[in-house]
């Protein structure tokens, strides 16, 4: 037997034993064992870290004390810095880390300089880093109820609104600039309407409210947008009202306001005149699609039957309007319908080919759109030919 084996006789296991003869004397028993295996794992290992854990913040952020909190750190602005690109590579760390980040802030902004550092710091992750504006306004709102310094100059809350306001007062020229200019404004939009959803006011006797100024900054962010209608503006406009339209249409409704109304007049107004892309087009009459179905946000009648017209006195609301050749509207709820609609599809001349910029978008010379179908998708024709018409017997009203 090989030295590294063990040797000894448990019980029951006599026969398997083998007697050496060594001598006069009888040797002592072995007992053949199967070998143990090894492992490499080792208590002293070093500890492991995912890729893209930043080991030095965290090492330094969950020390108890604030001065081993922020060692290793010469300013404030490295601090906050590698904080927010810790949300960013992280963002689900937000809700374990946040508190103490907090804490070690009110350690560390004392005076009026440091409060408008962080407020910068935290603006320019929000609008120059994609997809961080959603975490840049729950950050926003959480140190807009816990920190603790509230100088002369404005609390936290009050600063950011100031710097956004900047940003806000240039938004014609913004509109109308280069590429570049138009995307750090959009950046901004986009970030503003997430602080209208998530920056939350609270009222002296306890209730939470939004911010009613970024409302009304939020309209007219709006008419700046379909004020210059170049694609890029259009795209933004529908990805803001995509994210608060049901938030905002809500709030002007319960001030009596038809606000809402006047946007999707100013969206169809562009659906016609505008020279955008059709793509663009296409996006914009889904927008109205999706306002007339209340945002998306549907109701049913009973958790266990479907609705039908005869359930369900509201199964025609969401239908869309048509218009006979006399003018005459009619929907899905009158009995003529089908007969009525097919008439509609019949009129063909009403419709004629759409020709971006007055230049056919099927020419020779352009690989791309000669790939392409010059028919539009059924649906979208569809949706396309319904708003032309109701927008027709709107302007002869």
């Amino acid at each position: 037997f090989s030295d590294k084996y063990q040797t000894g006789i448990p019980s029951g296991s006599q026969d398997k034993v083998s007697v050496l003869d060594s001598g006069p004397e009888m040797a002592e028993p072995k007992l053949a064992v199967d070998p143990v295996a090894t492992s490499n794992l080792s208590a002293k290992a070093p500890e492991f870290y995912p890729p893209g854990y930043n080991q030095n913040f965290n090492q330094n952020f969950t020390d108890s004390s604030f001065e081993d909190r922020c060692d290793g750190y010469l300013t404030l602005a490295e601090y906050v810095q590698d904080f927010l690109n810790h949300l960013t590579e992280q963002p689900g760390c937000f809700e374990t880390e946040i508190e103490q980040f907090a804490e070690t802030l009110n350690g560390w902004v004392i005076a009026d300089e440091a409060l408008q550092e962080l407020v910068e710091l935290i603006y320019q992750q929000a609008t120059s880093v994609p997809n961080f504006s959603y975490m840049g306004a729950r950050l926003c709102n959480y140190l807009s109820h816990h920190l603790t310094i509230s100088p002369q100059s404005g609390n936290f809350r009050q600063l950011l609104l100031q710097r956004c306001r900047t940003e806000y007062e240039n938004r014609d020229e913004a509109t109308k600039g280069d590429e570049t200019t138009r995307k750090q404004f959009h950046a901004f939009v986009l970030f503003l309407a997430e602080l209208y959803l998530n920056l939350e006011i609270k009222g002296t006797k306890g209730q939470v409210t939004r911010a009613e100024i970024l409302q009304e900054g939020l309209r007219e962010l709006l008419n700046a947008l379909f004020s210059n209608p170049v694609d890029s503006n259009l795209i933004c406009a529908v990805k803001l009202l995509k994210l608060t339209g049901s938030v905002l249409e809500d709030a002007w409704k319960e001030k009596g306001k038809n606000d809402m109304e006047e946007v999707i007049q100013r969206i169809e107004n562009v659906v016609l005149d505008a020279n955008c892309s059709r793509d663009v087009k296409h996006m914009l009459l889904k927008l109205v699609e999706l306002r007339s179905s209340n945002w998306g946000r549907v109701h049913g009648t009973t958790p266990h039957a479907e609705a039908t017209p005869e359930n369900d006195p509201n199964y025609f609301m969401n239908e869309p309007t048509f218009y006979t050749s006399d003018g005459v509207p009619f929907t899905a709820a009158d009995p003529d319908y089908q007969e009525k609609y097919q008439e509609l599809l019949e009129r063909e001349d009403l419709f004629p080919y759409y020709e971006e910029n007055g230049a056919d978008l099927s020419g020779p010379g352009e690989l791309y759109f000669d790939e392409i179908d010059d028919e539009m998708d059924p649906e979208i024709e569809e949706a396309y030919e319904k708003f032309c018409l109701e927008s027709e017997h709107k302007r002869k009203q």
